[in-house]
């Protein structure tokens, strides 16, 4: 069953945020995983807008998508990520 990703990520140093952007899709292919959204700005249609920069990754199952995160060579990303962006983020099983 596909896994989920999604991130919602507000940019607090853009020069950081360049860093890890230009370096991550690599680690993401590298354990199977695909962009399917990437920081694209949404259309408000209904109710209050709640996404500033919305990334969604689909992994094989929960368990590549836990490798992924919890990976050595994401580990250095993760760090830079989470010092240049303010960041809510949810795994979500898919469906078959």
């Amino acid at each position: 069953m596909p896994a989920y990703l999604i991130a919602n990520i507000e940019i607090t140093d853009a020069a950081g945020f360049e860093d890890y952007r230009a370096r991550v899709p690599a680690v993401v292919a590298q354990y199977g995983g695909r962009y399917v959204i990437r920081g694209n700005p949404p259309t408000q249609k209904e109710g209050k807008p709640f996404f500033t920069r919305l990334t969604v990754l689909e992994f094989a199952s929960m368990e590549a998508l836990e490798r992924f995160y919890n990976s050595p060579e994401y580990a250095p990303l993760l760090a830079i990520r989470k010092a240049c962006t303010k960041t809510d983020l949810v795994f979500m099983p898919g469906m078959d």
